[in-house]
């Protein structure tokens, strides 16, 4: 099944909307899409395949999403790992990240000795809203990114990437292709330039809202929060 994709405008819209009319807290959210990506972890790097898995967060919502699929993947077995150069504030996050340290969960300085010594990653350093510059220190994660042989499950969108038109022209991030992208909510248009398994993690969207913006919610199987869907280029 081919699945309609969001563009920035449309999908913050609907962000915006999730929070309002439809009472969602941002913390609900985040375990939502955190739980999504978890799970997703979980189908394409079974516990067998190893359980050491690195969670590269970024300073904003993508890493708060991260922060929470570290929680559940330690509590399925695996052994997280948190690159988090750039804490927020926010109580949101600090609570996240107190969560994971009460679970003795390491936080590393060193991304690329981490990277070294780990059988997965979770990509959750940019989401959907990344535009501009790459700024420090990210530069150099997104390059291991792109070089390492390590399989790669990216949150939202591959970090370096544009909404609309994907990967970079050229520079940091025009080589990455993760193995795994979650798209949450619904597909963005980027989907059209990945090569890889695609999950949609969104078991939330009220129909009424689904209708309003006009994509389609996948079924979703048994108690699953990820649906595995083939990559379309139909943008709203």
């Amino acid at each position: 099944m081919a699945l309609k994709t969001l563009g920035a405008k449309t999908a913050a819209a609907l962000d915006q909307e999730l929070m309002s009319t439809c009472a969602f807290s941002i913390d609900q959210l985040m375990e939502l899409a955190g739980l999504s990506v978890s799970q997703a972890v979980y189908r394409v790097h079974p516990l067998n395949k190893g359980r050491r898995v690195l969670v590269a967060c970024g300073p904003g919502n993508n890493g708060g999403d991260g922060l929470v699929a570290a929680r559940h993947l330690f509590y399925y077995g695996y052994q997280p790992t948190i690159f988090y150069p750039k804490r927020s504030k926010n109580e949101l996050y600090q609570r996240l990240a107190k969560q994971l340290e009460d679970l003795e969960v390491p936080f590393v300085d060193d991304f690329q000795s981490a990277v070294d010594s780990t059988d997965h990653i979770v990509d959750a350093v940019f989401g959907f809203n990344f535009s501009g510059d790459i700024r420090e220190p990210f530069p150099k994660v997104i390059q291991a990114l792109e070089e390492t042989k390590v399989p790669v499950t990216s949150v939202d969108a591959p970090s370096s990437w544009d909404i609309e038109s994907g990967p970079p022209k050229s520079g940091v991030g025009s080589a990455f292709m993760p193995a795994t992208l979650v798209s949450l909510t619904a597909p963005k248009p980027l989907v059209k330039f990945f090569r890889g398994r695609h999950f949609v993690g969104g078991r939330f969207v009220s129909p009424s809202i689904a209708k309003k913006y006009d994509f389609e919610v996948p079924e979703y199987p048994g108690v699953d929060q990820i649906v595995e869907v083939p990559i379309t280029s139909e943008k709203l």
